[in-house]
């Protein structure tokens, strides 16, 4: 019989952590930013904000959180289609947990469409998570200190000295606002790494009827 499954009870599960945990021991091993708990779990809570000030239903709000904290399972197996093995596991995952086949489709179908090379928000909580995805740039997400062993993403995430994700529905806009340390890293530097990001970042609002606006220092730049 299906049951209606909760963030917390996926949040708690420690067959999840335990693939958090590898998957970002694995990227950490190839040189990739943090993608822990941290990073999961600001996801679900950007993704839920979204769907929530913009009067999507409480239920929808609920797989944005759990599709969030999944979404970066898939890299226990390898980082290449990370997002296609990462909602094959969710599947199995929430399936074993007895999740409602309808709201499994949900949270699968964003996980395998959040990662830029084959993403598309093709239903409102894919869009969702791709914006809290894509907008998770910050200095925290570095690892380590020394500063002349970063590449360019290291370099451009150590950068941003603040980012915030807000909307103003009553505008239809989802605005991404950085303030970006330009000693560490050139407005320009950003967008060589994150252009694709922030059109794919536009693509979703688009999908939930907004409009995805970028300022850095204060300047509107998207």
């Amino acid at each position: 019989m299906s049951k209606t499954i909760t963030y917390a009870q996926v949040r708690d599960s420690e067959e999840i952590k335990t693939y958090i945990a590898q998957a970002d021991a694995s990227l950490k091993a190839m040189g990739f930013t943090e993608h822990s708990f941290a990073h999961v779990g600001k996801c679900a809570h950007t993704a839920s904000l979204i769907l929530q000030r913009l009067g999507f239903p409480a239920r929808l709000q609920e797989l944005s959180r759990i599709a969030g904290y999944m979404h970066d399972i898939g890299n226990v197996i390898n980082r290449v289609d990370h997002a296609q093995s990462g909602a094959m596991m969710a599947f199995r995952i929430l399936d074993h947990m007895g999740m409602d086949p309808a709201d499994i489709a949900v949270v699968v179908t964003a996980i395998g469409n959040h990662d830029e090379h084959t993403a598309f928000p093709v239903n409102e909580v894919a869009a969702a998570l791709i914006l809290a995805d894509k907008t998770d740039v910050r200095r925290t997400r570095v690892r380590g200190t020394d500063m002349t062993k970063f590449d360019i993403h290291d370099r451009v995430n150590y950068a941003v000295e603040s980012s915030e994700v807000t909307l103003y529905p009553e505008r239809h806009e989802i605005w991404l606002e950085l303030t970006i340390d330009t000693k560490h890293c050139a407005v320009m530097e950003y967008f060589e790494i994150f252009l694709g990001r922030m059109m794919l970042c536009r693509k979703a609002a688009d999908h939930l009827g907004q409009r995805f606006k970028l300022r850095i220092n204060g300047l509107e730049l998207i």
